[in-house]
């Protein structure tokens, strides 16, 4: 499957200098799907150098040429959605219709980039000195490394490298060795719709050394990640000795808040949307359930039931709704952390184990646990699977400072009916973003992030290109 691509320098495809390979694993059959190109020390080289050079051609290219080049991009993903979709659901495990949604949504985001490009404003500020001006305008920070996760391959590789491209920059992407596929593909794309030689790199393999790599270099003056907390940590430290500046995504524990005043129907379909989306794989999956104790059995009941109905399987099924988890670590860990939950004394009310009839693949069942306590090791360490924790709650007060009592910052979810609490709770948590009885939170035209550890720095919107951006103030005197 991957014999077509390899590591992308400088305009070509082109297996590794040593020729090393490394393999990909389908989670729903484990399988191997093929064997990807492993860059070696040699090939992160020769992308630094190509994305220096890269950068000076790219950043000279004019603005709406930029854009046009950015909205094909987008085009052409909506055309090859399917295929797209496919590498998704063979590397990830996701369902079909989930790798659908996440390329049109990654389209959605160069869409919206190929607009931002046209839109860097400066500004002309009025002198305090009649024979004087002052100018400020935004220049490209230069070449960006760009470190993506398997969890959401395309949407967040497109994040970045969207935004390097449409703020004038070039950009090397790393993707993860479990999802190199769907990546490759959209760097051909970029190809293919005109990006030129040197503005996109690609390197696959080994994520530690060749972001070690890519760190140490005084040519990289910005790299942007999504990742854990304990890898955001490492590649800040390494960023402080070149002071390159940094967008960190990482993780989240995002409490989901049921009123006594919401909807139960609406908040149970809003609740299972937003926690089995790519089987609970997601840095704003909700992980914290409170819901208020008048409410708490009615709310129980119903999400056990629906849960219920949810078809487990592999992706390629087009009646699949909750594939596999995507690696064998992942399901060791997910295991693990339901064992120990339970022996801090919660009760499993539905699954708890894997599925039977699933003889192959990293399958795990919905997991809903009551009697469930704030300082569970659930309750602070991010599950990133299918784990839903019940816990209750009597009042408004209460239930916010337990939420914000965390040291992740990401997302938050409130079901209310009422425009007090909605309002109250959206500026009290102490999140990056507030999702109000909707399950969609990252969207192409909102800026996304965390606070507290969960990050900073924002993807998306109109702010994000700026963390891409210089900002220069030139004092002109006019008189010679």
């Amino acid at each position: 499957m991957y014999e077509k691509f390899g590591q992308f320098i400088d305009g070509n495809w082109s297996p590794s200098s040593n020729n090393e390979t490394y393999e990909v694993i389908n989670p729903a059959t484990e399988e191997v799907l093929g064997h990807a190109s492993k860059a070696a020390p040699a090939d992160v080289e020769r992308a630094l150098k190509s994305s220096k050079q890269g950068l000076h051609v790219w950043k000279k290219t004019p603005p709406w040429q930029r854009s046009n080049i950015l909205r094909k991009i987008a085009d052409k993903m909506r055309e090859k959605k399917d295929i797209l979709a496919k590498w998704m659901t063979l590397e990830n495990g996701k369902p079909l219709a989930e790798g659908v949604g996440e390329t049109n949504g990654a389209a959605d985001i160069f869409e919206w980039n190929a607009e931002e490009t046209k839109r860097i404003f400066g500004q002309t500020i009025e002198s305090r000195f009649e024979d004087t001006r002052v100018h400020v305008f935004y220049q490209p920070i230069g070449v960006v490394a760009a470190l993506s996760p398997w969890n959401f391959p395309l949407i967040l590789a497109a994040r970045k490298i969207s935004t390097a491209l449409a703020a004038g920059c070039s950009v090397i992407i790393k993707p993860d060795t479990i999802t190199p596929g769907v990546v490759m593909e959209l760097v051909d794309i970029c190809r293919e719709c005109g990006v030129p030689p040197g503005a996109v790199n690609l390197l696959s393999g080994d994520p530690p050394s060749i972001a070690s790599q890519l760190m140490q270099s005084d040519i990289i003056k910005k790299v942007s990640i999504t990742g854990s907390v304990r890898v955001g940590k490492l590649i800040l430290k390494q960023a402080a000795d070149k002071v390159q500046r940094v967008t960190m995504e990482l993780s989240g524990h995002s409490p989901f808040i049921v009123f006594d005043d919401a909807d139960i129907k609406k908040a149970t379909d809003m609740a299972i949307a937003a926690k089995f989306r790519n089987n609970g794989q997601v840095c704003i999956s909700p992980n914290r359930f409170y819901i208020h104790e008048n409410k708490k059995n009615e709310f129980i009941d119903l999400f056990i039931e629906k849960t219920k109905k949810l078809k487990i399987g592999n992706g390629m099924d087009p009646d699949t709704q909750l594939g596999p988890l995507t690696t064998q670590k992942r399901l060791d860990e997910v295991e693990t952390l339901v064992e120990k939950t339970k022996q801090e004394g919660a009760t499993v009310l539905l699954g708890g184990k894997r599925p039977a009839g699933f003889n192959k693949g990293f399958f795990y069942e919905p997991t809903i646990f009551d009697d469930v306590k704030d300082d569970f090791t659930i309750m602070k360490e991010e599950p990133f699977g299918p784990l839903v924790p019940m816990l209750s709650f009597k009042s408004f007060d209460e239930v916010i400072e337990r939420a914000n009592d965390h040291e992740l910052g990401l997302c938050s979810y409130v079901c209310t009916n009422s425009m007090e609490k909605a309002h109250l709770a959206s500026e009290q948590l102490e999140t990056g973003s507030v999702a109000v009885n909707t399950g969609f939170v990252a969207i192409a035209e909102a800026p996304f992030g965390g606070i507290k550890q969960s990050g900073y720095g924002r993807e998306g919107g109109s702010m994000a290109i700026k963390d891409y951006l210089n900002v220069k103030y030139t004092h002109l005197g006019i008189k010679g």
